[in-house]
């Protein structure tokens, strides 16, 4: 008898030919590839949406210089609250600076806050400082002594006493008084005048480094004559 042999039909062969690459395995690891590289970009834009937005809200400061002591100090470092008194966007990039200004809509500083600000004569340097007068207040300095609407102001905190004497000035609606702690060597509103709402970056609420200087920053409300 003739023996007869049966041909498997091609169509359900799974075993490629020798040196055939295999379609669909190619094709799913240049898919997961795919995936990768969307992955990637979705996590880098969240990435800087998220760095952004706590960009907006607060920022770290260094001080540079004296004329905050004895309560700051040269190279200490601060954490800034953007949102202390109004929300604002306000990006560094480099070489390309976003800035949209939202003052007056919300809070208004106090006397006694420390603030960050832009320095109104070169907006690229950013200042700390002390708030002395309100807007609509008449300011005045005598011997180094503030004086209000006429009336002093005995501040709490701890600070290097000046004896110059400037004013009278009375400060426009969107004007604040700001003075360093270290009243003989700070470039400051006796020296350069008022400060614009708009140039106030935030308000200084933590300090972080150096450890020595941990803690929050203290903030004093006093008005003249009390």
């Amino acid at each position: 008898m003739e023996d007869r042999k049966e041909e498997m039909p091609t169509a359900f062969t799974n075993t490629p030919a020798p040196g055939a690459s295999s379609p669909p395995q190619a094709t799913r690891k240049e898919e997961g590839f795919g995936s990768f590289l969307a992955d990637t970009f979705e996590v880098l834009i969240l990435t800087v949406i998220l760095f952004l937005a706590i960009r907006s809200v607060v920022q770290n400061f260094r001080i540079e210089g004296h004329s905050m002591e004895p309560n700051f100090h040269d190279g200490q470092y601060l954490i800034v609250n953007r949102w202390a008194y109004c929300p604002g966007i306000y990006v560094d990039i480099p070489k390309v600076n976003i800035h949209v200004d939202l003052h007056r809509c919300l809070w208004q500083p106090k006397r006694g806050d420390v603030i960050v600000f832009r320095y109104p004569r070169n907006p690229r340097r950013d200042y700390i400082k002390r708030v002395i007068g309100l807007p609509g207040e008449t300011m005045e300095i005598r011997r180094g002594v503030v004086y209000i609407n006429g009336k002093p102001l005995a501040e709490p905190y701890r600070l290097n006493h000046a004896t110059y004497n400037t004013g009278p000035i009375t400060l426009g609606p969107d004007e604040i008084y700001v003075l360093g702690d270290n009243r003989p060597n700070s470039s400051d509103s006796h020296a350069w005048g008022p400060l614009k709402e708009k140039y106030i970056i935030g308000k200084a609420i933590v300090s972080y480094f150096p450890p020595k200087y941990w803690g929050i920053v203290s903030h004093y409300h006093v008005e003249p004559g009390g």
